[in-house]
């Protein structure tokens, strides 16, 4: 850290692997809960679209999808030409990353987010549809409100796993921390240890205030005697 140049590109992979982070997350939020809602509906045709989904990604390494959507599918990527000379595709490694990530892990969102679901009592359900609430009411202020807390801890371990598993970005050169870390070592090998100890600490401290922040929600979400 001494070398402003190793220390420039730390920070910028650190940087490159929190936005990262940020979109995976955010991402496989929306497409699991998005997910979890097509289980349930009358399309049998939308049931099967999910159903295979998951089979795909919960059952294939995420490595492996990652390397199937860069080199398989990106080479049907469109591109466009910036200076009238090189090409470039319109979805970069860093855009293939995040689409496989979140992916992979919305996969696991749609049972975590199904099973809340399903946990909320019938009876609840029933209760706030005889206070002559719409649907739409029941669903937003009474069903998921409930879910989200039976949920949160399981979705929690998830998103924790998922912000460990875009170090994998390395394989297609994101430029994310351990690319960079892992090219300081490669210019001088003196630098492997330290390298190695400082990307350590970093995902323990990211990891770590991910894990404080979920665990802060999930007490402040909390309701007495439900869920214990």
């Amino acid at each position: 850290m001494y070398d402003g140049s190793a220390a420039d590109r730390i920070f910028s992979g650190l940087w490159v692997t929190i936005q990262l982070s940020v979109i995976c997350v955010v991402a496989s939020l929306v497409i699991g809960f998005a997910g979890s809602m097509l289980q349930t509906s009358r399309y049998k045709v939308a049931r099967l679209f999910v159903s295979g989904y998951l089979q795909i990604f919960r059952n294939t390494p995420p490595l492996v999808q990652l390397l199937f959507f860069y080199f398989a599918l990106g080479q049907f990527t469109p591109s466009y030409s910036p200076d009238g000379w090189t090409q470039v595709p319109l979805i970069s490694n860093v855009g293939w990353a995040a689409i496989s990530l979140s992916l992979f892990g919305a996969a696991f969102n749609v049972e975590i987010f199904r099973s809340g679901l399903e946990a909320v009592p019938k009876s609840t359900i029933e209760a706030a549809d005889a206070l002559g609430m719409s649907r739409w009411l029941i669903f937003s202020e009474v069903q998921f409100p409930l879910a989200l807390r039976v949920c949160l801890p399981a979705l929690s371990s998830n998103l924790i796993n998922l912000v460990k598993t875009t170090s994998q970005a390395f394989a297609i050169a994101v430029p994310e921390l351990l690319y960079q870390s892992a090219s300081l070592w490669n210019d001088n090998p003196a630098a492997q240890n330290p390298t190695m100890l400082l990307l350590l600490v970093v995902y323990v401290g990211l990891v770590g205030l991910l894990s404080l922040g979920l665990r802060f929600m999930e007490r402040r979400m909390r309701v007495p005697g439900y869920g214990v």
